[in-house]
């Protein structure tokens, strides 16, 4: 740190302006504390913009046995999160930003609008008129002592706050602001490695995959351990993308196989007496087309993953194993699993050996699946340490 730079005095300081540092800003806000918002980008809410891009899924409206169930585990600090601030908040909040929402046929709830962009000027605008100051490019060198040191256009930058929240992100999109550096100052029992989730599957093809890069494959089931799903995939140059293969592929991370059923609603033994019926000089390749109405990318998959092919192929189409995949690097993830551990936390979110300074959104050590949930607990946990650091401030008033 350099010597004699002045320390600035604020009420509330906020680092990092994705949608939890956000929510927090707009939380204290509300309650009427000055607050600063900081982040090391040149603009707020990249990550939550690029989301935007293909249909900014706010939340999933479902029962909420099945909503938490996608938590797992759910720690006690995020369930009352959650509780407070679950699908029917969110989307309260977005309508009352201006920004009419829907739910599509799988429960998913989008804004009319489609893009996230008219929602976070709404929404930026809102902490403009509670007196929310955010500063940019702003780069978080050093946070000791209750001063947070930064590296800014200007040079270097403290800030010492009555209350501060992080909402430093994950460690996937390095490029749009989460990089996961800020793991580097804290000590490693208190963190739960970051590992890539919902994430894309490496392969390696031959040749004959190659006019299929591209190809959607619907009308699948896909079993990985104990996770599953019904959502199509991609076939990439790469390997295999898409919200099926997000779904599960944190099965792929903890070790588990990954099997497709390419007919999920044909019985097995449906599956085998039609395979019966094949004739000797007809190639499996035409029968599977013309009887089972395998798709030209489907019979690709099995000729690359089953060959030799058994006598018995029912088995196989009912439960093709795609051996060799991994999980793409951890830059490429949709999000990420680790992060702040809760047994280092309060209920409010809190940092148990850092009193006034709270933790929320994608650094800490929570995963869920792609849908809605990623984005409704970054709200939730923001909204939730940002009343937390408004508590704090206004206690202080009162001492």
């Amino acid at each position: 740190m350099t010597k004699n730079v002045p320390v600035e005095a604020v009420d509330a300081l906020v680092i990092g302006a994705g949608p939890a540092g956000l929510m927090a800003a707009e939380e204290l806000g509300r309650a009427g504390v000055q607050a600063v918002i900081v982040d090391a980008m040149p603009s707020p809410a990249r990550k939550f913009l690029m989301a935007g891009k293909s249909g900014l899924n706010l939340t999933k409206n479902e029962d909420m046995d099945v909503f938490f169930s996608q938590f797992s585990p759910c720690p006690p600090a995020l369930k009352t999160a959650l509780d407070a601030f679950g699908p029917a908040e969110v989307s309260a909040w977005a309508e009352a930003l201006g920004q009419p929402v829907f739910t599509g046929s799988t429960g998913r709830v989008f804004p009319k609008a489609m893009k996230a962009s008219p929602l976070l000027r709404a929404w930026l605008a809102r902490l403009g008129g509670f007196g929310v100051v955010l500063r940019r490019r702003w780069n978080l060198v050093e946070f000791n002592h209750g001063i947070a040191v930064f590296d800014t256009p200007d040079g270097e930058r403290r800030i010492r706050a009555k209350a501060t929240v992080l909402a430093l992100g994950g460690a996937s999109w390095a490029r749009l602001g989460s990089n996961g550096a800020w793991t580097a100052s804290v000590p490693p029992e208190r963190l739960a490695p970051f590992e890539p989730a919902n994430s894309a599957l490496s392969l390696t093809w031959s040749p004959h995959m190659e006019r299929h890069f591209g190809s959607a494959v619907k009308g699948v089931s896909l079993c990985c351990g104990p996770y599953r799903s019904r959502g199509e995939f991609v076939i990439s140059k790469r390997g295999l993308e898409g919200g099926g293969i997000y779904s599960v592929s944190r099965g792929v991370r903890e070790g588990h196989e990954l099997y497709v059923d390419l007919l999920p609603d044909m019985p097995l033994d449906v599956v085998k007496s039609t395979l019966k019926r094949r004739k000797a000089k007809e190639t499996v390749a035409n029968f599977l087309r013309k009887f089972l109405r395998l798709t030209p990318e489907k019979i690709a998959l099995v000729m690359e993953f089953a060959r030799p092919l058994p006598a018995d192929l029912a088995p196989v189409l009912k439960g093709l194993k795609t051996t060799g995949a991994t999980l793409r690097p951890i830059d490429e993830a949709i999000s990420t699993a680790g992060g702040l551990r809760f047994d280092g936390l309060s209920e409010t979110l809190e940092l148990a050996d850092m009193q006034c300074v709270f933790a929320c959104g994608e650094m800490l050590d929570w995963e869920a699946p792609t849908g809605g949930y990623l984005l409704t607990a970054c709200l939730a946990t923001g909204r939730r340490a940002g009343r937390a650091a408004s508590d704090v401030v206004r206690a202080s008033r009162d001492e």
